[in-house]
């Protein structure tokens, strides 16, 4: 099946209009979630199974999607494969709601390309404010100059990072993770400041978030992913003699 993808026009509106799509197939957290969301002035639509999420798609683009795991028909996972395959919905922010908490599953669901995971149980004033982090990293990276270093080009205006000018595809979280090293001009910023910029929360700091996001974050840069160096006790910078 080919899906034809609608121009995302909440591009251009301000946060009150920001329309958040959430795959849920539990009546009861899906019913909360939306009512929740739209408290805090959001728009809001709620699907129970991928084939109404998936013609909700090629009628209009959302700004977010809040994706559980568990599903009918197709688990979350492959949901968020397919977005990140497709040039239309590559960056679009995903959120995942799920009950499974390993390390494994967080680390392959970050991996895939999500931008937040949230697990089950959570509270409405935390999936607000997540979702409040993701759609402003969005937001700022639409107003924010060129940066280069080396043969690594970043446009923020544009949610674009080339390699050797060939385009690399990142999560927010990875694009947020780019952006302040890149802004640090060599700087070495610790994993507090990185996690409370990139994540807004304290909670994150005891796993190994960061570090998932670093590694996948080299890998998909490729040639310039040595240009992201570990500097041991302390955090991350971008080699100075790039820049």
């Amino acid at each position: 099946m080919v899906l034809q993808w609608p121009q995302n026009e909440a591009a251009e509106a301000d946060r009150g209009d920001s329309m958040l799509y959430i795959l849920e197939d539990d009546d009861s957290i899906r019913k909360l979630v939306v009512y929740a969301l739209e408290s805090q002035g959001y728009k809001a639509a709620g699907f129970g199974v991928p084939s109404e999420f998936w013609e909700a798609m090629k009628r209009k683009m959302p700004d977010l999607v809040l994706l559980d795991i568990m599903l009918p028909q197709e688990d979350g996972l492959s949901i968020l494969s397919k977005l990140r395959k497709n040039e239309h919905t590559a960056s679009l922010p995903v959120i995942m709601l799920t009950a499974k908490n390993t390390e494994y599953d967080r680390a392959y669901g970050l991996d895939l390309g999500a931008d937040d995971y949230i697990s089950k149980p959570f509270g409405m004033m935390e999936l607000a404010a997540r979702v409040r982090a993701v759609l402003r990293r969005a937001e700022k990276g639409a107003q924010e100059p060129e940066f280069r270093a080396g043969c690594l080009q970043m446009l923020p205006a544009r949610h674009e990072v080339l390699v050797n000018e060939a385009p690399v595809q990142l999560t927010y979280k990875e694009f947020e993770l780019l952006r302040l090293l890149l802004e640090a001009r060599g700087r070495v910023l610790t994993r507090e400041i990185l996690m409370d910029r990139v994540w807004d929360m304290t909670a994150e700091r005891e796993n190994r978030t960061l570090d998932v996001h670093i590694r996948t974050l080299r890998a998909k840069l490729g040639a310039a992913g040595p240009l992201v160096e570990t500097v041991r006790g302390v955090g991350y910078r971008l080699r100075e003699d790039t820049l």
